[in-house]
């Protein structure tokens, strides 16, 4: 016959149950605020039906159209602004993009917050802006607009993650495939997950 006794619960046992009886998020408590798109609900679906059947399908040489569509729902789009018909714009109204920008093929501007994108800075292909997240100590989940401000002759290159409130510098140059979490310095060359300055923007030919 095997030995069998009684073992007592280990502190690591009751910590296990009691996290598993703490309520870390309860999305049936979850609410979008008031006022939190910016727009009544009508205007915002409205949006999104322009977008899929006017901006979306035009072809890719109408960035003057694109332009436009942007600026009737409230976005500051500057001159000379290259947008790509693939890009995603969630709120125009919460966008500004500066002179002779350029938006490049599949970038996501999820403008649940403000969105600055200063003059001539480039946003490469796959690049996702989320200026949103949520408030992950809270049950209730709560969601949160964090504005993003892009300065002046940035180029952020392939595939960048740009988090919720971080700020670019004028002229930095961020690395394809990066994850930008902090604030980064003006004139600087940006690399990494999550990205840090290696060294300055030194130019050429100046």
């Amino acid at each position: 016959m095997s030995d069998i006794r009684w073992i007592p619960k280990t502190k690591d046992a009751q910590t296990e149950r009691e996290t598993s009886e703490r309520v870390y998020q309860d999305l049936s408590r979850f609410a979008v605020p008031p006022g939190f798109r910016g727009r009544p609900s009508w205007f915002v679906q409205l949006w999104w039906i322009v977008d899929a059947l006017l901006f979306r399908p035009s072809p890719q040489v109408m960035y003057a159209w694109r332009r436009s569509l942007l600026r009737l729902f409230g976005a500051q789009v500057g001159a000379g602004v290259i947008i790509r018909p693939s890009a995603r714009v969630t709120y125009p109204w919460k966008v500004s993009i500066g002179d002779h920008a350029w938006i490049g093929d599949d970038v996501t501007l999820y403008s649940l917050g403000q969105i600055d994108i200063g003059a001539h800075s480039v946003i490469s292909q796959k690049s996702y802006l989320c200026a949103g997240d949520h408030d992950h100590l809270q049950p209730d989940f709560a969601i949160r607009g964090r504005r993003i401000c892009i300065g002046a002759q940035v180029w952020v290159a392939s595939d960048v993650f740009v988090a919720p409130g971080v700020s670019i510098g004028d002229g930095t140059v961020v690395g394809a495939r990066s994850t930008v979490v902090h604030d980064l310095p003006a004139g600087m060359i940006c690399i990494g997950n999550p990205a840090k300055a290696i060294k300055r923007r030194v130019m050429r030919g100046v």
